[in-house]
C-alpha cells in the first residue's frame, strides 16, 4: 500500500510530497518516513568526538541507499561533519563527527535524510 504523503505523478513517476520530522533522546529516534529531519538532544560531544544516531523506520529495507546531511541545531559552536550510515532492515545508524579543532557541540544538530530504493 503506497504511502498517502507520497504520490504517482501525472508522468507516472512516484514523487515524495511529504516529510517527518523528530526528536531523538538517548542517540535513537523513530521516524517512519521516506525523508525526515532529526533533531538531536543537546550534545556536548567534544571537538574530534563522535555522536551515533540511531533512526528506527519500517521503510528501511537493508538494500535501501540513504542519503543524508548534518548540520548544526541550536548548537552554535563545533563543526559536524558525516562520518557514515549502515543501512539494515528497520533501520539505520548515522555517525557524526564533530570536525573542530577545539570546540565541542554546546546544542542540537540536525540530521536530514531520503530513502533511495534500490529494488
Amino acid at each position: 500500500m503506497a504511502d498517502k504523503t507520497n504520490a504517482i505523478d501525472q508522468r507516472g513517476q512516484y514523487e515524495l510530497v511529504g516529510n517527518g520530522t523528530a526528536t531523538a533522546s538517548s542517540g535513537a529516534a523513530t521516524l517512519n518516513r521516506y525523508v525526515g529531519r532529526i533533531t538531536s538532544e543537546s550534545l556536548t560531544t567534544a571537538a574530534a568526538a563522535e555522536y551515533t544516531l540511531t533512526l528506527t523506520n519500517d521503510r528501511i529495507e537493508a538494500t535501501d541507499i540513504i542519503i543524508w546531511t548534518v548540520g548544526l541545531g541550536s548548537s552554535t559552536t563545533g563543526t559536524p561533519g558525516q562520518g557514515g550510515c549502515t543501512v539494515s532492515a528497520g533501520q539505520a545508524v548515522f555517525t557524526v563527527t564533530n570536525l573542530h579543532a577545539s570546540a565541542a557541540f554546546n546544542g542540537t544538530i540536525v540530521v536530514s535524510y531520503i530513502i533511495y530504493k534500490t529494488a
